[in-house]
């Protein structure tokens, strides 16, 4: 106790100093790393199409515009398949997440005597799946191509995020679940009132994991609803824009677009500039969700996360 009490007395020296400058000056390489993709990316959608053909944008427009933002939301469809994808994230999130957490809940009871084999079985669907032609026919004989459903219900359970629940679930002391069993409670009441309560930070992580990935999510679109404008998502819209602009650019008609800008007549687009356009657009969203989860997201990550699941099943 002397010898730690005379260590927290000593006074800080050189080689402190050092190590804390050294730790700053890291910290502040890092956020610089991170920070700067996005900065460009919302420079060069800012920044004029043709003149971002040239380079040397970087941290800020050299000719500021906002026409690339005007293209992409001068689209008819764009405003519907926002909504859309705003109802697809909501509802799939929140469907996703309680289902997960309620197989998770029933896969962590001890007195379940089908929990390994269960188990099990959900784990090798990650590495096992019959393919996109299977599954499509699979979707077709369940009716749900052409249907709002197609987007909720193959991804209903995410088996990784099933596992990190179980694991937390599996961490939170027994005796609070023995105790509600004497008092006489349920099943169900034990989960509704004792671990959802319990598993808000990794229920957090979880919908935020899903959330993104119902937000980003345009290829089954592409693959069951792509006839459907009604069912059409932002992601979807916006890669046919991306599309559209590609085949504008290859068939020629850039050296004119490039003319007609440099003599004040029209303003025009490229994929570059579209592309950064629809990045900053379709993450703006997540960034302003972000900040609300950001304390249950590093909590749960830790107390659920992915050195508990490689201990438990270290075979797979």
């Amino acid at each position: 106790m002397k010898i730690l009490a005379k260590l927290a007395g000593k006074r800080r020296g050189a080689d402190d100093f050092i190590f804390d400058s050294l730790n700053i000056i890291f910290m502040l390489l890092l956020c610089v790393v991170m920070l700067y993709p996005m900065v460009n990316t919302l420079a060069v959608s800012l920044n004029d199409a043709t003149d971002t053909v040239r380079g040397g944008i970087y941290f800020w427009p050299r000719e500021f515009t906002w026409y690339n933002f005007e293209h992409v939301f001068s689209q008819s469809q764009l405003l519907h398949a926002g909504m859309i994808s705003v109802l697809r994230t909501v509802i799939g999130t929140a469907i996703s997440v309680f289902c997960t957490a309620m197989v998770a809940y029933t896969i962590s009871r001890k007195q379940f005597v089908l929990k390994k084999f269960v188990t099990i079985a959900f784990v090798l669907t990650m590495y096992l799946n019959g393919g996109l032609i299977p599954t499509y026919l699979l979707m077709r004989e369940l009716s749900l191509i052409g249907t709002f459903w197609i987007y909720i219900i193959p991804g209903l359970i995410g088996v990784f995020n099933l596992i990190v629940i179980r694991s937390f679930i599996e961490g939170l002391p027994e005796t609070i679940f023995e105790s509600a069993k004497i008092d006489g409670a349920g099943e169900f009441t034990q989960f509704f009132k004792i671990a959802l309560p319990l598993c808000l930070p990794v229920i957090a992580t979880v919908s935020l994991f899903v959330a993104v990935g119902q937000w980003n999510s345009w290829f089954d679109v592409f693959i069951y609803n792509s006839n459907k404008p009604e069912l059409s998502t932002l992601q979807y819209e916006l890669m046919k824009i991306l599309q559209n602009s590609n085949a504008s650019m290859s068939s020629g008609s850039a050296a004119s677009a490039f003319a007609s800008s440099q003599s004040g007549v029209v303003e025009t687009v490229t994929p570059q500039s579209v592309r950064a356009a629809m990045t900053i657009i379709v993450s703006v969203p997540i960034i302003c969700v972000y900040p609300f989860l950001q304390k249950y997201f590093v909590k749960g990550l830790t107390l659920g996360g992915v050195s508990i699941i490689l201990c438990k099943y270290p075979c797979f």
